[in-house]
């Protein structure tokens, strides 16, 4: 068995909560600088998110955002096969959304080694940014692409493995037979004990038959 059938096989499942860890990163990442942006009112070109404080030059380039967006398609399309019936409709149409977000942030990774940006903007501009700025547009490709991800996820996983449900605590497998052979052992347990207690008491006394009296 190859690893891309052992991926969408017996792995399929931990390899979604891999994935699932990853997008959690990054929708922190998002909804930490849309925070910035509408609670704290920060100007938006120092709302960096939480690694800006830390890396604010990995943030300002595009190639942490286009490396993401790679890694967030190839996940997709990786995971694809181990899907089937309407599962497979949702995780397709999150994988066509992500793919135009990958175009999206090519043309800006292309602009940004070239140095000659779109519309005549001062820095690297995507084709809608335009019309939505770019926390809010990106944001929404994100929401976009997870809507549907989660939902053929859940599809695929009715017993609640589904990205909005994977946090829940869940019944491991086989868990009633388990309680059964554990309820088995007990008893067993209890009833060897209590012959060994009657063995070391001995056998009970024969009871005599009561005497009759005169009548």
């Amino acid at each position: 068995m190859g690893f891309l059938q052992k991926l969408n096989g017996p792995w399929h499942e931990r390899a979604l909560w891999i994935y699932l860890a990853i997008v959690v990163l990054h929708w922190i990442e998002h909804l930490f600088q849309a925070a910035q942006i509408w609670i704290v009112e920060m100007p938006r070109p120092e709302a960096l998110g939480a690694l800006g404080f830390v890396f604010p030059w990995l943030v300002k380039s595009e190639v942490m955002h286009f490396g993401y967006a790679l890694i967030m398609f190839t996940g997709l399309v990786l995971l694809l096969p181990g899907f089937r019936g309407a599962a497979r409709g949702w995780w397709l149409a999150s994988t066509i959304i992500q793919g135009w977000h990958l175009v999206e942030h090519s043309t800006l990774q292309i602009q940004a080694i070239v140095g000659t940006n779109l519309f005549g903007s001062p820095v690297p501009t995507s084709f809608l940014q335009p019309f939505i700025p770019r926390p809010e547009l990106h944001l929404v490709y994100n929401l976009i692409v997870f809507i549907p991800m989660d939902r053929g996820d859940v599809a695929a996983h009715p017993s609640g493995s589904g990205c909005s449900q994977r946090l829940q605590l869940r019944r491991p497998a086989g868990g009633a037979s388990k309680g059964r052979s554990g309820q088995r052992l007990i008893s067993g347990l209890v009833r060897r004990a209590g012959r060994r207690d009657r063995q070391r008491l001995g056998p009970e006394p024969r009871q005599r038959p009561p005497v009759a009296g005169p009548r």
